[in-house]
């Protein structure tokens, strides 16, 4: 994209507010006085620089007189304008905003530690945020339009945007940016609230030991945050394969190949989807592979993957409860082109799925792990799972919080095996389960 179509016309952006005619007088004014071809040249917080300084001085040749907090909103608001995304920019720049969602010109939302908040700020009119959504898009080479009204992309920052315009959007143009909180260890997990030392020293046990891990939950619960701790835990000598469909875990391990999914370009060709990577990278020799989310045909490909030879996997599915994780393993694996019977999915899932951990976000916006239970059935069993951690909540109390308490269950006797032949001892808040009785009344303890 040229300098000129980044940096914008009065015309093209407004603001709100009765401020908004000097905004954009003063932008007008900021495209004059510089030299575009000298601007091109130069790196991005150069550009910024220089535009400030330009500004600065135009600011205190014509007036008006203003305090040096105005003086410095003004000119932050004139170059956000100009070069980045506005009203947005420095919702961009805060740390502790995970979410920002515009639903029309006139409603911006953004989630904080977990609950979501609006925010007085507006855009002028649609056209405005049409605009700002344009050049978001343009940025990675995707265009929206009436004829292609939605949009989901990655901004080379990071970001995972998505976009829904009119005719599907009754309230006007619709843009989500997810921004991806740097990656957190176990022990700054436990310092949230999100498990305790128990429970990490058992999933630290399973993940040496190779057992495959599905991590559920609804959206925004941190199955990816709790997905790239649980990564960490691989050792460094073994070879790593991310698959996703927006890179968002952040592997520190040397051994790391990372894969992307990708969209179809503007003439509806060249995409690569998430099952595509993952029949892929069974030709890569992989010691483990981490996929961000399966919700297609790929879980077909992933089980398979899973109980031939590729175990200490790890993945994350939607889903509201361990039960549900294995339904929903079972629905998406029959979306797959390969007509398999439900009753030999059953069998798939049976064989390649050790450990499932849900995830739940509270009324108070904490996220924790509210289960860790081990799939005990064989074969064409029935879904039998055996409840090994579980988070009791109490109601919330009267400051807004949740609190509770995470209870421990013996491990079936095949996992203890399991991590006694990895030499992974056993933790000793859970102990062994050395009959089937205990194993039928953990859930009534």
């Amino acid at each position: 994209m040229s300098l000129r179509a980044r940096i914008s016309t009065p015309e093209e952006h407004g603001s709100r507010g009765e401020d908004g005619h000097l905004v954009a007088s003063y932008r007008a004014k900021l495209l004059e006085e510089i030299d575009l071809a000298e601007m091109s040249s130069l790196a991005a917080a150069e550009r910024r620089a220089r535009l400030e300084r330009v500004l600065g001085h135009i600011i205190s040749r014509e007036g008006p007189v203003l305090s040096t907090v105005e003086r410095s909103q003004l000119i932050r608001r004139v170059v956000d304008e100009a070069l980045g995304l506005g009203i947005l920019e420095p919702l961009l720049e805060d740390a502790s905003i995970t979410e920002i969602m515009v639903n029309g010109p006139d409603a911006i939302f953004v989630e904080r530690g977990g609950r979501v908040e609006q925010l007085p700020l507006r855009f002028v009119s649609a056209d405005q945020l049409m605009q700002t959504i344009e050049r978001i898009v343009s940025t990675v080479n995707r265009r929206v339009d009436e004829s292609n009204p939605m949009v989901d992309a990655r901004l080379p920052s990071g970001e995972r945007v998505n976009v829904i315009i009119p005719p599907l959007s009754l309230t006007g143009p619709i843009l989500t940016i997810r921004r991806f909180p740097r990656s957190f260890t176990l022990q700054e997990l436990i310092a949230f609230g999100s498990l305790d030392e128990h429970m990490v020293y058992l999933l630290a046990g399973l993940v040496q030991a190779k057992f495959n891990i599905i991590v559920s939950g609804a959206t925004g619960t941190g199955k990816t945050t709790l997905l790239n701790a649980l990564s960490g835990l691989i050792p460094s000598h073994e070879r790593i394969i991310t698959i996703e469909d927006s890179a968002e875990l952040q592997l520190q391990q040397t051994h790391v190949v990372r894969l992307e999914s990708r969209p179809p370009n503007v003439e509806g060709k060249g995409q690569v989807t998430i099952r595509d990577l993952v029949r892929n990278s069974l030709r890569m020799r992989p010691d483990r592979i981490v996929v961000g989310e399966v919700r297609g045909g790929e879980s077909l490909d992933m089980l398979q993957a899973m109980s031939t030879g590729h175990d200490g996997s790890l993945a994350t599915v939607h889903a509201n409860s361990a039960e549900d994780a294995l339904t929903r393993l079972q629905t998406l694996a029959s979306m797959s082109d390969v007509e398999v019977p439900f009753v030999a999915l059953h069998d798939q899932i049976n064989s390649a799925v050790d450990v499932l951990v849900q995830l739940t976000r509270f009324a108070d916006g904490a996220r924790r792990i509210t289960e860790v239970a081990l799939l005990d059935s064989h074969g064409g069993e029935p879904y039998r799972l055996a409840t090994v951690a579980r988070f009791d909540a109490q109601p919330m109390s009267p400051d807004g919080r949740v609190y509770g308490a995470f209870r421990y269950f013996p491990l079936p006797r095949r996992t203890a095996d399991r991590l006694y032949m990895a030499s992974q001892p056993v933790p000793q808040a859970f102990g062994v389960a050395r009959t089937a009785d205990q194993l039928a009344t953990r859930e009534a303890r």
